[in-house]
């Protein structure tokens, strides 16, 4: 055989910027997936150059016996297994050929099953069918995919949120199994794309040890994963090292939560995949991978902090509740003159508030231009990092997310300068733009063909794409990113399209524009819309738009035209399930709609 250090393989193609790695299986006879397309298959022909006169010289000395003495310092030899008890080597040295009997390398399946905590990894498929947001009453085509997740205590197995997501059916198949088991899902944690499932079935529990956790591990430190990606059946072993540890973006939740950049290959099916330490105890969950054409084998791991914080949640309240917040919107302190113009002394170190969220519990005590020096006795220094570990520090929201929702925290800050506490029950974030639908139905509301609904970030990413950042209204981006809900149940409320017929004329191009109030009324949400238009005794219902537009219509001719636009167009019923209010459910079937 040729040299090992003279194979040569084809450069790999620069992968697209991707990072959700949910390997997603079209049915047959659909055009194949995005996550297929990143793939390069090998290279099977021979190499050339100098690999291949290598290659060529082996071939040789099976051949002919005179390659033995060709050189005197060279060895050449040619192990052939035989029914796997021992192997047959043929060396020369110096002129003289000789026969000897070694040890046969070890079967694979004798290697693996020095490593148990492989049989705990499972293989998850799942049948999703998404929401169809241009069209809220019905559904996308079913699709299916395939991930990876692994059995823990408790008869549970965790995997991602995102490898469920808007799921109809989940099985999962044991390592050397072929039987698929039907699973039912327990908790979906959108904010850190951790989801839990069990399994009814007794057999599926049989022959299986959970996984173990481990420790929070430390820079360099090694690290497998193991899964199923792309590119085969059965089970895929990567290895690297634990390369940085920092509050990450999580693609699923939108959120910013501790994670673990290693360099570790994860591909598209690695999702829910177990990450070892070497002392074979889980210290992650594979859940993203950067793709872009400046980096390589740059992956990221779900730390054990927050898988524990995950499960502890949900066995503390029966369901999954998830990361509190602090509420506010903070700046750096790091500017001399700031410092001393609020106030501070120069061994003071803090953070100063620009904004409170006001539906956070926060909003009552804090203030904006308070100054947070400490966060449950941990000071908070002026680029509002917190000490983590030895030689390394952290963003101070790690401890935030280190509570649970309703627990209290103490806050120290510096206000006029004086210095007071106070103790904040903490809570869940509420956004005027939801980052998740958390598999709910899209809410809408038809009337004389005008479709109105709600926008949340996967409807931004239905209308405009991934890059909805980029392509969306600008006014739509700006309540998206800076915005803040007044009140619990505030929603963004938009015309989203116009169902074309006689009594909408001229109004066919609207699109996507937000409503702000009806015949005078303001509107808070999509539900207190449909009970005032359900309601109105008005001869016009008026509604008033974005950029100062209006769309005026008679309030007989629109009730009745509606029923007739909505047999055109099949949908069911004018308004979806979840606002049907016993008021408004009364009125839509005395029309028959």
């Amino acid at each position: 055989m040729g040299d090992p250090k003279r194979k040569r393989g084809r450069k790999p193609k620069q992968p697209a910027a991707e990072t959700m790695d949910l390997q997603r299986n079209n049915n047959p006879g659909t055009s194949s997936s995005t996550a297929l397309d990143d793939v390069e298959i090998a290279d099977s022909d021979p190499p050339k150059g100098r690999g291949a006169r290598g290659r060529k010289a082996v071939k040789h000395s099976e051949n002919a016996d005179t390659s033995l003495v060709a050189s005197p310092d060279r060895r050449t030899s040619r192990a052939i297994e035989n029914n796997g008890d021992c192997v047959l080597a043929v060396s020369g040295a110096g002129g003289v050929a000789r026969h000897s009997v070694i040890e046969p390398p070890p079967r694979w399946e004798n290697v693996v099953k020095g490593v148990p905590s492989m049989d705990a990894v499972v293989k998850v498929f799942c049948v999703h069918t998404e929401p169809n947001f241009s069209l809220p009453w019905q559904r996308k085509r079913q699709y299916s995919s395939s991930s990876s997740g692994f059995i823990i205590g408790g008869r549970r197995v965790l995997t991602n949120a995102h490898s469920v997501e808007h799921h109809t059916q989940v099985k999962l198949k044991k390592r050397g199994s072929d039987t698929k088991y039907l699973a039912t899902v327990l908790a979906i944690g959108t904010e850190c794309d951790i989801a839990m499932l069990t399994v009814n079935d007794d057999e599926f529990w049989e022959g299986v040890s959970p996984v173990e956790f481990g420790s929070l591990p430390a820079l360099q430190d090694a690290v497998t994963v193991v899964g199923y990606p792309i590119g085969g059946d059965t089970i895929s072993v990567t290895s690297g090292v634990v390369s940085r540890m920092e509050i990450l973006s999580y693609v699923h939740g939108s959120t910013e939560l501790l994670g673990l950049q290693i360099d570790a290959a994860i591909n598209s099916g690695n999702s829910g995949g177990p990450a070892f330490s070497d002392k074979c105890k889980c210290v992650g969950i594979a859940f993203q991978s950067l793709k872009h054409e400046d980096v390589e084998n740059i992956g990221y791991v779900i730390p054990t902090p927050v898988i524990m914080h995950f499960i502890q949640d949900y066995e503390r309240n029966g369901v999954y509740t998830g990361f509190p917040i602090l509420g506010v919107e903070w700046q750096k302190m790091e500017n001399p003159d700031l410092r001393t113009a609020m106030g501070m002394k120069p061994d003071q170190k803090g953070v100063r508030i620009r904004r409170i969220e006001p539906t956070a519990p926060e909003s009552q005590v804090l203030k904006p231009s308070d100054i947070i020096l400490s966060f449950d006795g941990i000071d908070i220094a002026n680029d509002g990092t917190v000490p983590f570990r030895h030689g390394e520090r952290i963003g101070f929201s790690y401890l935030v997310s280190q509570k649970y929702t309703g627990e209290n925290a103490l806050v120290k800050v510096l206000r006029n300068p004086e210095i007071m506490e106070f103790s904040i029950k903490l809570s869940t974030h509420k956004r005027l733009i939801p980052a998740h639908i958390k598999g709910k139905p899209p809410s809408y509301y038809i009337i004389a063909g005008f479709v109105f609904t709600t926008v949340s970030v996967p409807y931004l990413r239905s209308e405009y794409g991934k890059d909805y950042e980029f392509d969306a209204p600008v006014k739509l981006l700006n309540k998206h990113l800076h915005s803040m809900a007044q009140s619990e149940d505030e929603q963004l409320v938009v015309v989203s399209q116009v169902l074309v017929a006689d009594i909408n004329i001229g109004y066919e191009e609207l699109v996507n524009t937000q409503v702000h109030a009806f015949n005078g009324k303001p509107v808070k949400n999509l539900k207190s819309l449909a009970s005032m238009v359900d309601n109105c005794e008005d001869e016009f219902l008026q509604f008033d738009l974005e950029y100062e537009q209006i769309v005026v219509l008679q309030t007989k001719t629109a009730k009745a035209a509606t029923l007739d636009i909505l047999t055109t167009h099949c949908i069911p019923s004018a308004i979806s399930d979840d606002l049907k209010s016993q008021e408004i459910l009364k009125i839509s079937q005395n029309k028959e709609i």
